[in-house]
């Protein structure tokens, strides 16, 4: 994610949280590291479009709809409504949150399986696989768990384990039970459509080799490139929600195929919404000089980083420029679990506390690494209180009482110390490459430094003091003003982390074109508002409520 001199056209894409329940806090942190990169990106200047979608598909959902004895469609259609309305109150930026059923998305999995067939990479052979003597249906993956053949991790679902990532067929798990019924799954055999992923180790590594990934998801790619290469299963049985596949009657695509496909058709429906479709050949053709990146969780990055870049290249679309991958959340240092009483809803968290606060604690928290985050809420807390309230608000709070009352709102024509805004603006360079890389937590890091540095001026300064005598009043208009232009470069640059907090804070300001450029050319002899708190603390009632007791 190199940062170039003219302006970048890059397609950025968060994974897709699937339509049978509500929201939780690990899409919240995934999505919002995914934000705060897209935000920075635009306030940077370059063209940059975020696309996301529910993946709509597959078993769950169409146990779920007859659970709930309503259909498929009717189920995706309210939890879509439920998403999209979650995700715009955690202040996510999408210009696009669609679904995987949809016409784009049934369009565009038949081309790119009609073009995988006609380079014989789709193969056609019998297979034994999991049956429910019970409901009498195959097993997807999902609906039978059991020990992984790789780790003997126990509790694991048919398709990969969630603690060594490896992928594998159902009937390879160790004890295997139906998640449906409870009952011991037989083996039945089933004509089956792969996708001929051993043939195409090579562009798998050209295409890794040319790509932004971070160094330890390179290591564990690079791994599975050691050993053997399998075919994948593409296609699931009747009774199935999903696409059927054209010319094979009762087969279905896997959900696994046309969820990332749904990348695609989501950019694709909002090129339609702003009459741009016809865009959308020339972005992703294969020579395209677009760029596209992906943010997931570590779970998916096996289907991410093998299947779906070569699905691509062989379908003659262009590659993803990047994959980054994340670790999970935790709450407390242990895993979130409702029936433990560890658990927070993103509905019970919108109740209690503004979502910038949560973006804020994120943004501290991650960087390059794919370890496990962990909200601690007594760190969250004193975080919040520390660094928004004590060291970013207080610079505004500390001098905008003198503005308003001795110099009516105006700033002075004059700077306190100019070379000071020289030096933060200097710093500037070195947040946004940081940003760039995605090194959020050593951005916030400087940030604060410079908030402190903010507070240390004005408390040298001490204008309160000054205020006293007449005839220091030019000088503290000019260090009020001084310390206000500080305040406003840091909001600026905090901008893509807390969008809701920092546009008080341009209000306050009187500023509304707000770009990374503009710290450049300071504030004076202009009018602002009356100051009003921007950030407030954050108290243990609120953390006793989040948890529910």
């Amino acid at each position: 994610m190199t940062q170039d001199s003219e302006k970048r056209s890059i397609l950025v894409t968060s994974a897709l949280p699937y339509a049978n329940a509500p929201l939780h806090l690990g899409h919240i942190l995934e999505h919002t590291q995914t934000d705060i990169w897209v935000r920075y990106q635009r306030l940077y200047g370059n063209n940059c479009t975020y696309v996301c979608a529910d993946d709509a598909h597959g078993t769950p959902i169409m146990l779920k709809a007859e659970e709930l004895e309503i259909t498929p469609e009717e189920l995706i259609a309210s939890i879509y409504e439920e998403h999209k309305s979650t995700f715009k109150e955690f202040k996510i930026s999408h210009d696009n949150f669609y679904t995987t059923h949809s016409e784009e998305n049934k369009i565009l999995s038949e081309r790119i399986f009609f073009s995988l067939r006609s380079k014989d990479l789709i193969d056609q052979k019998k297979i034994n696989q999991l049956f429910d003597t019970k409901k009498e249906m195959f097993l997807s993956d999902r609906y039978v768990k059991g020990s992984c053949p790789v780790c003997h991790e126990q509790d694991q679902y048919g398709d990969n384990c969630e603690k060594c990532s490896a992928t594998y067929d159902a009937t390879e798990l160790k004890d295997p039970i139906s998640v449906i019924s409870g009952s011991k799954p037989i083996i039945k055999e089933s004509e089956h459509l792969f996708f001929k992923l051993s043939k195409l180790k090579k562009e798998i590594i050209n295409w890794l080799n040319n790509s932004n990934i971070q160094e330890p998801v390179r290591n564990k790619i690079n791994e599975w490139l050691q050993g053997e290469l399998r075919d994948w299963d593409i296609s699931r049985d009747s009774p199935y929600f999903g696409f059927e596949i054209p010319d094979h009657k009762d087969k279905y695509f896997y959900v696994w195929l046309d969820a990332p496909i749904g990348y695609l058709a989501s950019h694709l429906n909002y090129l339609k919404k702003i009459d741009a479709e016809s865009n959308f050949e020339a972005f992703w053709k294969p020579d395209s000089s677009s760029e596209v990146f992906h943010f997931i969780g570590k779970d998916i990055m096996y289907f991410h980083t093998l299947f779906f870049p070569v699905m691509l290249s062989e379908s003659d679309f262009k590659t993803p420029d990047g994959v980054f991958v994340h670790g999970f959340l935790t709450l407390n240092g242990e895993k979130m679990s409702k029936s433990r009483g560890n658990f927070i809803s993103a509905e019970n968290y919108l109740t209690n506390l503004d979502p910038d606060y949560l973006r804020y604690f994120f943004a501290s928290k991650l960087g390059t690494g794919v370890d496990d985050i962990d909200l601690n809420l007594e760190d969250f807390k004193q975080k919040s209180n520390s660094d928004l309230v004590n060291k970013y608000a207080n610079i505004a709070s500390r001098t905008a009482r003198f503005l308003n009352k001795d110099f009516g709102g105006v700033l002075s024509e004059n700077l306190d110390q100019p070379e000071l805004l020289e030096e933060f603006e200097e710093k500037a360079k070195t947040i946004s490459g940081l940003y760039e890389k995605l090194e959020l937590s050593k951005a916030i890091k400087e940030i604060m430094a410079l908030a402190d540095k903010a507070n240390q001026y004005i408390d040298s300064k001490e204008p309160w003091v000054l205020i006293k005598d007449e005839s220091n009043k030019d000088l503290v208009h000019a260090i009020c003003t001084t310390s206000l232009n500080l305040f406003r470069i840091i909001t600026i640059m905090l901008h893509p982390v807390i969008p809701g907090f920092t546009n008080k804070a341009f209000e306050f300001l009187n500023e509304n074109n707000i770009a990374w450029e503009n710290m450049e050319t300071p504030l004076t002899g202009c009018k602002i508002n009356e100051f009003s708190p921007i950030v407030t603390r954050i108290d243990e009632n609120h953390i006793n409520n989040l948890l529910g007791n």
